[in-house]
């Protein structure tokens, strides 16, 4: 009877924690910003990363266009009109949490503004401005 009740206890706990909501946060601004100096070989310079961040580098869009200048309050997305949430991590701290959702970002508007993936020098450079802003 006794394995009987724990194997029913057993089961109601693996039921509980297959109901709760998921929690992505595998990652932080400061982690993120770790891996990319890592990758690029160098820490990022915040400077460089607000001038990236605010230029067109030949398109018709900057990073600024959807997330504003500086980007610390709701943007709107250039095309779609969408609500954006802050941008910088201090805004919105749920922001950098999941990484695998920072790198799919990172890659599609890396692709909107340049028509490519952005370097590992250009990712640290502008986590390293958006990690610098405070309230």
């Amino acid at each position: 009877m006794k394995k009987l009740q724990n194997g029913f206890a057993a089961a109601g706990l693996a039921l509980m924690l297959m109901l709760q909501p998921a929690q992505a946060a595998d990652t932080s601004i400061t982690q993120e910003l770790a891996r990319w100096n890592a990758l690029a070989s160098t820490p990022g310079n915040a400077a460089q990363g607000k001038a990236f961040f605010g230029s067109q580098h030949g398109g018709d869009w900057s990073c600024a266009s959807c997330h504003g200048t500086p980007p610390t309050a709701q943007g709107k997305h250039a095309s779609t009109g969408k609500t954006i949430a802050p941008l910088a991590p201090a805004f919105n701290p749920q922001g950098f949490t999941d990484s695998a959702r920072v790198d799919k970002w990172l890659r599609r508007n890396c692709k909107d503004v340049l028509s490519r993936e952005c370097t590992a020098t250009e990712k640290a450079d502008v986590l390293a401005y958006l990690a610098s802003l405070k309230p």
